[in-house]
């Protein structure tokens, strides 16, 4: 992965650039010993050693570059409601009980995270609303079934029907035919969020290390992860490096594939800003490769378009992303893209986490497929509490249908581009 960093090493970005100041931390060098070693400074690992710690265990988290880097701090800041796929599709697959168990999952999951944000004062800007907008005029009957159903029959009262006209007053464009909104839903700055629970975990007793990639995990009686400069003797291993620990551990790599994904900040757009999304909303639209946007608390429209499924970014992601945004917003042709940046994101071959146990004392939470803002840090706490020995949201989990990828370690990666490419041309047809 290819960035232009910043000089705290974060990608040159909107969110780099709007930070809260937090402290650099060094290298592991040397041998260290802890309760729990965690691989991955992002929500996942952050909020497993913030749980782990003010549990009291001595805790160890590794990042391979800053606390905060990867996905945690690029994303969309979306907070979707439920799974990455829907109740329809999740009864399908797993029958209507577990949907309805998975279904109040994420709920607590939205409600832990407020609570999270709340009780230690993280400023992350979370403010509430989430348009999901229909490309197609068929998709729009199942937009407004589905809403009638998630209050019938999940007693989710929140998601309001839009017609073409009603999403029109609400987001600038025609470029869609109806859709629904979900009034809690919403949008936070994804940095600062990581940050925040980086800030808790360090006050609860965790010990940080930058720029430490575990390049090797034994695993005999107590655990041993290798960096380039030291080593981590654990009671357990806590794998959350998500789509960037591809290469770590093969038992991962199966299930859960990197591809990456733009983001472009236009300049402040002082007034123009209401008549692109009136009512601070974010959006998300119905393409197979998603076309997501917000405001950001100073005015500029944050748009998020394109994949490429390669493990390394492109070198102008505000032009690559320019074209996705002016379909969507042609009048917007006069503004200037002031931050373009890329992330890698880990996806499933059925787009649900991949939580696993892989050895006695090695577990994992990753392949959040685009749901990680609502999803990661919860999965966190129950990676805590899988370690403490509660095992009863870590095993409903363990159940989700999460197959690896065809092709095996060669072919893998061409299967998966070939695929994708696929879906995404559909899209434009």
């Amino acid at each position: 992965m290819t960035d232009a960093l910043t000089e705290n090493g974060h990608p040159n970005s909107w969110y780099a650039a709007t930070a809260t100041p937090f402290p650099a931390f060094p290298p592991l060098r040397g041998t260290v010993r802890a309760d729990v070693c965690v691989i991955g400074g992002g929500y996942t690992g952050l909020s497993a050693a913030l749980h782990l710690a003010e549990a009291g265990l001595d805790v160890v988290v590794l990042e391979a570059a800053k606390i905060g880097s990867g996905a945690s701090g690029r994303n969309g800041g979306q907070i979707h409601s439920g799974q990455r796929r829907d109740q329809d599709w999740l009864e399908d697959k797993v029958g209507l009980d577990m949907a309805k168990a998975l279904w109040r999952l994420a709920e607590d999951a939205k409600a832990d995270l407020c609570a999270l944000i709340a009780r230690h004062a993280i400023d992350c800007a979370p403010r509430k609303g989430l348009i999901m907008a229909d490309h197609k005029p068929g998709y729009v009957a199942h937009s407004h079934a589905y809403a009638r159903k998630l209050a019938e029959v999940y007693d989710y009262p929140h998601v309001d029907p839009l017609s073409r006209e009603q999403l029109r007053e609400l987001v600038g464009t025609d470029a869609y035919h109806g859709g629904a909104i979900d009034h809690e839903g919403g949008h936070l700055h994804p940095l600062n969020l990581a940050l925040g629970i980086a800030r808790a975990a360090v006050a609860a007793g965790a010990r940080l290390f930058e720029h430490s990639r575990a390049g090797r995990i034994e695993e005999n009686g107590r655990v041993k992860v290798a960096t380039g400069e030291g080593t981590v003797e654990a009671e357990w291993v806590l794998e959350c490096g998500d789509g960037l620990q591809d290469g770590l551990d093969a038992r991962v790599d199966r299930h859960v594939m990197p591809i990456a994904n733009y983001i472009a900040a236009t300049e402040p757009l002082g007034d123009r800003a209401k008549t692109v999304i009136a009512n601070d909303a974010a959006v998300a639209d119905s393409r197979f490769v998603v076309n997501y946007y917000r405001l950001s608390e100073d005015g500029r429209l944050l748009f998020g378009g394109g994949e490429s499924y390669t493990r390394r970014l492109r070198a102008n992601p505000g032009a690559f992303v320019r074209p996705y945004m002016l379909k969507i917003f042609p009048q917007l042709a006069d503004v200037r893209i002031d931050y373009g940046w890329g992330g890698i994101l880990g996806i499933t071959m059925t787009r649900m986490p991949f939580v696993r146990r892989l050895g006695p004392k090695v577990l994992t939470a990753a392949g959040y497929s685009g749901q990680g803002v609502m999803l990661a840090p919860y999965f966190g706490r129950i990676l805590a509490e899988a370690v403490a020995g509660q095992l009863g949201r870590f095993d409903l989990l363990e159940k989700l249908p999460v197959p690896a990828f065809p092709g095996g370690p060669l072919m893998r990666w061409p299967l998966l581009a070939a695929g994708l490419s696929y879906y995404a041309l559909r899209d434009r047809l």
